[in-house]
């Protein structure tokens, strides 16, 4: 018996022997659970392959290809929902907006082995050689298979690269493993589609790289017992991912090889070079994703071909742009954190902030900690006072080995090191003056390289960028407070006027009413006058109800016509007055829908309430550049240069008789918080237009 037969025997025991070792851990995820299972299954599958290869009569090797379609029709479903939950702390999420397609891999392919196992292939020997003839309900299987190994590569991707420092490095021989096992699987689906009639011995590539994955996935093991970390990586995936644009490229390629291929033969070397091509592309992508690899080629780069150790102004710009988005601590210490580990190569980098109420310091974000543990909320992630009284003495960068301080020790346990030769733990003061704001610790980095004069002064210079951003949050989170306090004062006092006026007049009916209490005309009025007064204070209640709602959006993408449509189409009432649309064609905007269409029905009826009889509306919408805008026109009574500039846009001034001026103060909240703007052109007595404008949905 030769290799070519020992090999799936051999990847389908080492497979089968790590589904079970998977399940010896303590902690059994979902990820956990679907990893052994789609190692079984892949076992399972690699042992059918081999004795249906070992087969010497025709009805042998069919007898198990039918177990093999079996067993290979339920890898799509098992590996999609692993890669959806691998390492995802979000995974719930994941699972429930892919419950179709994974509904969809895990019935049909199934359903076809089941239902059509006599047409999914018939061994025939065309010559010498003994070939599987694929029918039509093959090439079907054969697409979904090729679709399921993509989303599941897609998925990887996009957990490896929302993972960042020590918590990549303990995923990557995973991702890396999975890379080659699902790799060489797509090169042979896409062969099969290519060519009709496949080669068998395409078979072993699939047991070759299933061993190579097996191989790779024990050391894994080895360094980290497959240990998950918790990452939450952005749901949108298809359109960022770097394997959807390889794979088309691969497809491509391989495509115009074939069609070489049938011209000119030689059919039987395009077979030994895709093997050479996969161990390559296995072997460069463990050599992309080595931290010490990379390092030594930007040393390398920086030694002949650059002066300075960093290019201060890329990176000074990159920090700047990436925290001009920050708008609260959190995002600020994420942004940071992994800014400075991609900067100075630091796979553990912590951001400590001051909590001013408890008087310690507490976990702003992590690098090399799980989410779970990255809150604050246990002790074994908060700092006492006598770290902050240590740190405020500290004006520049320091190493912490060389503090012999019950403060220093302290910080040094909550900063553990992951590895032994990841050199010394830096220390970033965050301080502001006198005042000391949190602390930036800097531990494993790759090869334990000291750091250098020019690092360090960068570092203070991203350190007092840090402070300033984070005094501006806290500033206006003050400023916020008191704004809202300010707005509580005045919505305070406008209803206790309307209430007490309400109230006179109630009182002013009670009065009377023993005195004219037989005249029928005056009960009459008196309950007409208590139900106005009811409805009016109903109104009240509504509208501040309304204007307590914050302006928070749950944003999908859109069209701003439709939603324009829908809200003009809910508007009822509009008579003796002339509704005109001009809606031209228009790129997506991201928005809130509820939200737009509030901001759509506000102007109309603004517009609506200036109108006299015979009055027009006119709502237009059209592109202007990176653009949309959204126009309201009427010729009703318009508003004063003076009210436009002084009391538009404040709450609580109208120029309508029953008016709040709160919709329009409301409304521009809305459009601000979308991006866009709102601009009014008003004269008296001719009109007005409201100009809102919306920014395209632009992915970059």
């Amino acid at each position: 018996m030769t290799l070519f037969f020992l090999l799936p025997f051999a990847a389908g025991f080492f497979s089968l022997l790590l589904a079970v070792v998977s399940l010896l851990r303590r902690k059994r995820s979902p990820a956990a659970w679907c990893f052994s299972a789609g190692m079984a299954a892949l076992g399972l599958d690699s042992v059918f392959t081999g004795l249906s290869l070992r087969a010497t009569q025709l009805g042998e090797v069919a007898e198990w290809l039918a177990p093999a379609f079996i067993v290979k029709s339920l890898v799509p479903v098992v590996w999609l929902c692993f890669s959806l939950t691998y390492s995802r702390s979000n995974y719930r999420e994941f699972v429930a907006r892919w419950k179709i397609p994974l509904a969809f891999l895990g019935l049909l392919p199934i359903g076809v082995s089941l239902g059509f196992l006599e047409q999914l292939g018939s061994p025939a020997t065309p010559g010498d050689l003994w070939w599987l003839q694929s029918g039509a309900m093959a090439q079907a299987l054969n697409v979904i298979f090729l679709m399921s190994l993509v989303l599941i590569l897609t998925n990887l991707e996009q957990t490896f690269r929302s993972a960042v420092g020590t918590m990549r490095w303990r995923i990557k021989f995973v991702v890396v493993a999975l890379a080659v096992i699902f790799g060489a699987r797509l090169y042979v689906r896409s062969q099969a589609m290519l060519f009709s009639a496949p080669d068998i011995a395409l078979w072993s590539i699939e047991s070759g790289a299933l061993l190579i994955g097996c191989f790779v996935l024990a050391l894994a093991y080895a360094r980290t017992g497959l240990a998950e970390i918790d990452v939450y990586p952005s749901t949108a995936v298809l359109r960022s991912s770097l394997t959807v644009l390889i794979v088309g490229g691969y497809l491509f390629i391989v495509g115009v090889l074939a069609q070489v291929v049938r011209r000119f033969g030689g059919a039987e070397i395009f077979q030994y070079q895709a093997v050479v091509v996969l161990l390559g592309m296995a072997g460069l992508a463990v050599l992309l994703l080595s931290d010490r690899a990379r390092q030594r080629i930007h040393a390398f780069v920086v030694r002949h071909f650059r002066k300075a150790q960093h290019d201060s102004a890329r990176i000074w710009t990159l920090f700047s742009l990436r925290l001009a988005s920050v708008t609260d601590q959190a995002r600020l210490c994420a942004v940071s954190a992994k800014l400075i580990s991609e900067t100075f190569d630091a796979l553990s980098v912590t951001v400590w902030l001051l909590d001013e109420e408890k008087g310690r310091l507490i976990v702003g974000a992590s690098t090399a900690r799980q989410a779970s543990n990255a809150s604050g909320a246990c002790s074994a992630d908060t700092a006492s006072s006598a770290v902050i009284a240590g740190l405020r003495v500290r004006s520049s960068p320091f190493d912490l080995e060389d503090i012999d301080e019950a403060w220093a020790e302290e910080l040094r346990q909550l900063n553990s090191t992951a590895f032994p030769n990841g050199g010394n733990r830096l220390c970033v003061p965050l301080l502001a003056g006198e005042r000391s704001l949190g602390v930036l610790v800097l531990a494993d980095r790759v090869s334990g390289a000291v750091y250098t004069v020019e690092e360090l002064e960068l570092l203070k210079c991203i350190g007092d960028q840090m402070t300033s951003v984070l005094l501006n949050l806290r500033l206006a989170s003050e400023v916020a407070h008191a704004k809202e306090l300010e707005a509580f004062r005045t919505m305070s006092a406008f209803f206790v006027h309307d209430l007490k006026n309400a109230a006179a007049s109630l009182n002013l009916m009670l009065k009377n009413l023993p005195v004219h209490f037989d005249d029928p005309a005056f009960r009459q009025d008196a309950l007409r006058g208590v139900g106005n007064t009811a409805r009016r204070i109903d109104g009240m209640i509504a509208r501040l109800s309304a204007f307590r709602q914050r302006p928070d959006a749950i944003r999908v993408e859109a069209d701003l016509n439709q939603l324009v449509s829908e809200a003009l189409d809910r508007i009822n009432g509009m008579t003796n007055v002339e509704l005109m649309r001009k809606l031209q064609p228009l790129p997506r905007i991201f928005a809130d829908r509820e939200q737009i269409q509030s901001v759509v029905t506000n102007l109309v009826l603004n517009a609506r309430d200036a109108l006299g009889s015979g009055g027009r509306i006119q709502v237009r919408t059209e592109n202007r550049g990176e653009r949309v805008v959204l126009s309201v026109v009427d010729n009703g009574c318009g508003m004063s240069q003076a009210f436009l500039k002084e009391s538009l846009f404040r709450p609580f001034q109208s120029t309508k008789k029953k008016g709040l001026g709160i919709g329009l103060f409301q409304s521009r909240a809305i459009v601000q918080a979308h991006g866009g703007g709102m601009h009014v052109e008003s004269e008296v007595g001719k009109g007005t237009t409201f100009l809102v404008s919306f920014p395209v949905n632009d992915e970059k």
